[in-house]
């Protein structure tokens, strides 16, 4: 397999001779209004620009998986830009209704057991934060997704999810080689992380000694709380630097 990473938390996976767009947020840097951020930073979103051409990032995409539809997973550029017959993989019929709307129809509902051209996709829950920010009704539900295929190591994207029990029964129950978190430790001004900071991704290495994490979605919308400075600084105390990898955006992977 080979992983991009692109911005934020869109990812291209190349998976068993197959493309994936994850999560596509596309537009041009500085398009939308700030988050309310911890940090009281009010720049516009997104934070940096593409690493390359959108022309270049959905060229030969199969399928695309949306975790779920917040704006920095899912923005207007990728709504305008993707083809409308494309094959989009969503967490629930909520969400299926919400890009059907955007135009799409070519468009399933990810279970524990959907295949896709010879590759098992199963659906992984998670949460969006801890404690009384999940019942505010802008946070919703999110997902993540397992790859296989008998010619791949086990994939896991976990998507928008602080450490949890969602996040070890993934691990326990596909026991994948590669996870993808996203690591930013997003914050508003209220309500704690809304993703993995530094130690929620100690607890996925603890919890999956021998595979290798990604840490994805950093920098790049302004209600961010980790760096990748930070983290790799993090991961160098604790002595898992070599299970850790904190891409640059464009960067990529083979495994």
């Amino acid at each position: 397999m080979n992983i991009q990473q692109i911005r934020n938390a869109t990812l291209i996976v190349e998976y068993a001779g197959k493309k994936f767009l994850i999560d596509p947020f596309l537009a041009e840097k500085g398009v939308y209004p700030p988050f309310p951020s911890l940090r009281q930073d009010d720049s516009n979103n997104p934070l940096v620009s593409l690493p390359t051409s959108i022309d270049n990032i959905i060229h030969n995409v199969d399928a695309v998986i949306l975790t779920h539809l917040h704006l920095d997973h899912w923005d207007d550029a990728a709504k305008e830009t993707l083809p409308k017959d494309i094959k989009m993989f969503v967490q629930n019929e909520e969400d299926a209704t919400e890009v059907r709307k955007d135009g799409f129809q070519n468009i399933e509902v990810l279970q524990e057991d959907t295949v896709f051209e010879g590759i098992k996709l199963s659906k992984t829950n998670g949460e969006h934060g801890r404690g009384e920010i999940l019942k505010l009704p802008l946070i919703g539900k999110v997902s993540g997704v397992v790859f296989k295929h008998p010619d791949e190591k086990t994939l896991y994207i976990a998507g928008d999810t602080v450490w949890n029990n969602d996040v070890q029964v993934s691990i326990e129950t596909h026991k994948p080689e590669i996870i993808v978190v996203n690591g930013g430790d997003n914050q508003f001004p209220e309500g704690g992380s809304l993703v993995m900071g530094k130690d929620d991704i100690y607890e996925v290495h603890k919890a999956a000694p021998e595979a290798k994490i990604i840490s994805v979605h950093m920098e790049a919308v302004n209600h961010w709380a980790l760096s990748r400075e930070e983290l790799k600084n993090f991961i160098e105390e604790k002595g898992i630097a070599s299970a850790v990898l904190v891409p640059d955006d464009g960067e990529a992977y083979s495994f």
